[in-house]
């Protein structure tokens, strides 16, 4: 059943390999080299690449030796967080010149709302453009920009062109942009689920289209649902300035494996004291824990457990974590430990509208 919708004007900025750039721009020496900000050493991880060391196959997240293998020339830098979060607010600075509006993602990304915007322009491809430009002119760095009516277009899109460039995708394209989309460039849809599509048959947005509601949350629970929606270009998610966390964690990677539960409590005391620390400083509480663990050969588990209250105490915290730790056998030696708290006391149940599609208006400016 169509319904008409109420149109925005949504712009996703994201920064070109933010860290690594902003460590080129700081270090000439650096400019056109393969970099990789993060450790090269033997437990070493790769926090970012830029676009020298990315054409190599190096990637965040990848261990420093496996980079170094790929890229012999590869330079590490240590990565300098109060520096990026700097820049990061001068960025931001030039967002709210805009709009109010902003609901960053992280350091280098966020989503604007230019719907009504301070400036009176009523094209948001020529604010994207002039706000990339005035980046560049202002900090020396290079932003994406994906501009459309919903924030999960604009993200897609803001991948299209990258680095340094953007796309609009406006009212009367929507549709044909997203059932063009191979079925794992929809923003969350990773790995695991886009190869379950594929086996269903399913590789495109026109693919995904042709599915029913039912068919998709047979096979996909409550994603489905969400599934249903966006490809037919429901996203209802409006800009929050004042983004409140879905979860808090912290972790710790550890210079040698640990092997035996005793040590790892206590490495999840300290963890626990850090994410009390975080919580409090929020002012929040949780119910549901999450223990992380990364063994050696870097494979990924994670148990959680809802309590029947909310805890932010490290005691608490603790006692949970150290419960889940203890559920099941360890499968090799341990390189990382990490605990997050979701389900927090300050989320609200969100409730969304069952429209299945969007009533465009062709005359709208973009």
């Amino acid at each position: 059943m169509e319904e008409s919708r109420e149109l925005r004007k949504i712009i996703h900025i994201d920064m070109d390999a933010f860290f690594a750039s902003v460590e080129q721009r700081d270090q000439p020496e650096l400019r056109g080299r393969p970099i990789a900000v993060g450790g090269g050493a033997k437990r070493g991880v790769v926090a970012a690449a830029s676009y020298e060391a990315r054409t190599f196959g190096v990637r965040s997240a990848m261990s420093g030796v496996q980079a170094r293998r790929l890229c012999p020339e590869l330079v590490f830098v240590k990565p300098r967080f109060d520096r990026y979060r700097e820049v990061s607010r001068q960025i931001r600075g030039i967002f709210l010149e805009y709009t109010d509006l902003v609901e960053p993602l992280s350091l280098d990304e966020a989503y604007l709302d230019v719907t009504a915007n301070r400036k009176g322009m009523p094209s948001a491809t020529l604010i994207a453009r002039e706000i990339r430009r005035r980046i560049l002119e202002e900090t020396g760095l290079t932003a994406s920009a994906g501009i459309s009516v919903n924030k999960f277009i604009a993200k897609v899109a803001s991948d299209f062109n990258k680095p340094n460039g953007q796309k609009t995708v406006p009212p009367e394209d929507v549709q044909e942009f997203l059932e063009s989309l191979e079925i794992r460039k929809f923003h969350g849809v990773g790995k695991v689920t886009a190869e379950k599509m594929n086996a269903l048959g399913i590789f495109t947005g026109a693919d995904l289209r042709r599915q029913s509601e039912h068919f998709l949350t047979g096979h996909f629970g409550k994603s489905g649902h969400h599934y249903y929606r966006v490809v037919r270009g429901v996203h209802d998610s409006p800009v929050q300035p004042s983004r409140v966390p879905k979860s808090l964690g912290a972790e710790r990677t550890f210079s040698e494996n640990l092997s035996s539960e005793v040590f790892m409590v206590e490495k999840l005391t300290k963890i626990a004291e850090e994410l009390s620390r975080r919580l409090r400083t929020r002012n929040r509480s949780g119910k549901t824990i999450t223990l992380k663990i990364r063994y050696s050969d870097f494979s990924l588990q994670t148990r959680s457990r809802t309590l029947a209250e909310y805890i932010d105490s490290p005691e608490r915290i603790l006692a949970a974590a150290r419960d889940l730790l203890y559920q099941q056998p360890l499968e090799n030696s341990v390189r990382l430990l990490g605990i997050s708290l979701s389900n927090l006391d300050t989320e609200k149940e969100k409730t969304e509208s069952g429209e299945d599609s969007v009533s465009v208006q062709l005359k709208f400016e973009f």
